[in-house]
């Protein structure tokens, strides 16, 4: 197999450059209920919502008839999951990733893209220092468009001619 030929690697977040789940499991637990739910929010559960528009989640695992509420509640859940993120000294990235993005940033730009709030990239570059290796990213939370819209967006205001894209598209869209 030959070598990959590219000018810009787009990584997503959740399951790709790290793995919050143990963090945000109680999290989002706790504000479902604060908010008057029942529900146990498991890793399993998360990872399978991860990765969706941050409306698609609330939609998929909040059960009441009135969006409005979903949609406040899952806010809740995010402002949660943020603060315990805030304070966690867990590590929660992949082992040996931030040697793969030295190496990689030195070849090629580095992005991310997320169906994230707003602020979640942001926090992830803060604490663990890997800003230095990314050129540029957007998320869900920035704009309201999905991932892959914010590829396409990425990649045009970037000017990527071979891009490669590491992660997940949620509900089988295209992107490139």
């Amino acid at each position: 197999m030959g070598k990959i030929k590219t000018d810009g690697i787009i990584f997503d977040m959740d399951g790709t450059i790290w793995d919050n789940i143990p963090v945000f499991a109680d999290s989002w637990t706790r504000a479902a209920k604060e908010m008057g739910y029942e529900i146990v929010f498991t890793g399993d559960m998360l990872m399978g919502l991860f990765g969706k528009t941050m409306t698609d989640i609330a939609d998929a695992s909040i059960p009441d008839p009135d969006p409005a509420k979903r949609y406040k509640t899952l806010e809740l859940c995010e402002e949660y999951e943020m603060a315990d993120l805030a304070v966690s000294d867990k590590d929660t990235t992949y082992p040996g990733l931030e040697d793969v993005l030295k190496e990689l940033s030195q070849r090629t730009n580095l992005y991310i893209v997320s169906n994230c709030q707003a602020g979640y990239i942001e926090t992830y570059l803060e604490r663990t220092g890997h800003g230095k290796y990314f050129t540029d990213f957007i998320c869900y939370g920035d704009n309201g468009l999905g991932k892959a819209d914010n590829i396409k967006g990425l990649v045009e205001k970037n000017k990527i001619q071979h891009p490669v894209y590491l992660g997940d598209i949620q509900g089988g869209q295209g992107c490139l």
